[in-house]
């Protein structure tokens, strides 16, 4: 793959190429070698993975895959507190391109759960996580301009408790105001301490943003993405 002309934080890998359907296979590649050794070693595996629209090649590939789909738990990195079949749900997107296939036996834990709002929501979601086993397998990450990671935005009043290292929560609720829909998320130390971390973007305006990301990598708070830009990160890039 082709690579661009920047600067990596030391330990942390750039995928690229022209073509987003080859990096996005490339990723599905990878995660799958990655998800095959931890069944070798493991009963379960766990599978992380964001919305929007950037993954939806990644989703197609991977449901491709054949393993033993029916050890792995899948879910949502965050959701946005809305029913299923909603265009911004993320749960309808994850059911209709990853969980298809190959895939279909995978379990998969929603964090989408009955309630008015997510904090009403709160116990159902800890209740259907109760059997994920930590720390996690297989995390793949987005990103959007602003900096944000899964739902950790940085104007969320939410994000000092959701970004605390001592944190015993696994998912809070998030409700930043320049967001249109409330939010669930895992937490900061649930995601750090996955096996397997990928950030996976598209475009030269992500380009951008994680260059601006990279230059000042302990301002965390104002950019939650610089949490994950760590030793052992892969970051799979297209235009």
């Amino acid at each position: 793959m082709k690579m661009p002309d920047m600067p990596l934080p030391d330990g942390v890998t750039l995928e690229s190429g022209e073509d987003p359907q080859e990096v996005a296979e490339a990723l599905a590649a990878d995660v799958a070698r990655f998800l095959v050794q931890r069944l070798e070693r493991a009963g379960r595996a766990s599978l992380v993975v964001s919305g929007g629209s950037t993954p939806l090649p990644f989703f197609r590939a991977l449901s491709q895959v054949d393993l033993d789909w029916s050890r792995v738990d899948v879910l949502l990195a965050d959701e946005r507190w809305v029913p299923e079949g909603d265009p911004a749900s993320n749960t309808t997107l994850v059911r209709e391109n990853l969980l298809q296939n190959k895939a279909a036996d995978a379990n998969f834990l929603s964090l989408k759960q009955v309630g008015a709002t997510p904090e009403e929501g709160l116990p159902r979601v800890r209740s259907a996580l109760a059997g994920l086993k930590l720390p996690l397998d297989v995390l793949i990450l987005g990103m959007g301009n602003d900096g944000h990671t899964a739902s950790l935005f940085p104007d969320a009043p939410e994000l000092p408790e959701a970004m605390d290292l001592e944190s015993r929560d696994l998912v809070l609720a998030m409700n930043p105001p320049s967001q249109a829909q409330q939010r669930i998320t895992l937490t900061r130390p649930v995601l750090a301490g996955a096996r397997y971390t990928a950030l996976h973007l598209k475009g030269n305006d992500k380009l951008d943003t994680l260059t601006a990301a990279m230059a000042r990598p302990e301002a965390v708070m104002a950019m939650p993405v610089r949490a994950f830009l760590k030793p052992g990160l892969k970051v799979f890039w297209s235009p």
